[in-house]
């Protein structure tokens, strides 16, 4: 039994209740990035970089769930890097070399759509990289992970777990819907083809990587209002605790239900 195994999959949320949380998660949010950026106040005392990094399968609800992370924040606030695979100047460099220049500095906020997991996940499955490299990697992003949260980043990594029928279910829903059609390719499918050798390679990620200073977060997200809602507490949480440890004082708004 795999690590993925240990989830309930079939945990959901009422409508009503979904959107009440959603909705309070999002204004708490809007909040503490405006704390975060010395904004709220006005002091202009800048809170600690804000990182949060999702991986997940092939239509988990990445991009829903990021879409309703920024949707409170003003976009001048946050940027969104969608990591692809890396360019032929890019490989000539270690791996973890083209991340620096998109992470956030203090008082930023940075989202990845993937990210340096790249190489224990995709690289290792297909081969991109050789065993040798994607076994080296894990103390190599562990490494990369602490000097970040040393230097106070506030480091929030999500994997959006989906059970295979239900990932089988968004592709064909996909498949039929002219304006949702552009999001699934032949790699789509054939990245399913391989659950199995993924399956093995995310639980080894996730023991490996999953630390007190960075630790993973599996979503639950057969249901996406329930994966949404737990995606902008967990990173609301995150936030507080960063800022917390920064000493920057939460006040007002954050008594807020």
């Amino acid at each position: 039994m795999g690590i993925l195994d240990n989830y309930d999959l079939s945990l959901k949320l009422a409508k009503d209740e979904g959107e009440r949380r959603l909705a309070a998660a999002q204004r708490r949010l809007l909040y503490l990035r405006l704390v975060d950026g010395g904004i709220y106040d006005g002091s202009g005392t800048l809170g600690p970089p804000i990182c949060v990094v999702f991986e997940g399968w092939d239509a988990s609800g990445k991009g829903g769930a990021i879409t309703r992370l920024v949707a409170p924040i003003d976009p001048r606030h946050v940027r969104v890097i969608s990591i692809a695979a890396p360019t032929f100047d890019e490989k000539r460099h270690h791996f973890l070399s083209r991340f620096w220049p998109h992470l956030p500095g203090w008082g930023g906020m940075t989202i990845l759509d993937r990210s340096w997991y790249g190489r224990v996940l995709v690289e290792r499955v297909e081969e991109f990289a050789t065993e040798e490299q994607w076994r080296r990697a894990y103390e190599e992003i562990k490494s990369f992970e602490r000097t970040l949260t040393d230097e106070g980043m506030v480091l929030v990594k999500i994997w959006m777990h989906v059970s295979s029928d239900e990932q089988l279910k968004r592709f064909k829903s996909r498949e039929k819907d002219l304006l949702k059609r552009w999001k699934l390719t032949a790699e789509d499918w054939r990245n399913r083809e391989q659950r199995p050798a993924y399956e093995l390679a995310i639980t080894e990620m996730v023991n490996r990587t999953d630390s007190s200073y960075a630790p993973w977060t599996v979503v639950e997200a057969n249901d996406k209002l329930y994966a949404r809602v737990k995606v902008l507490e967990t990173v609301n949480a995150a936030i507080e605790r960063g800022l917390l440890k920064a000493g920057i004082k939460l006040a007002g708004l954050d008594q807020e239900s």
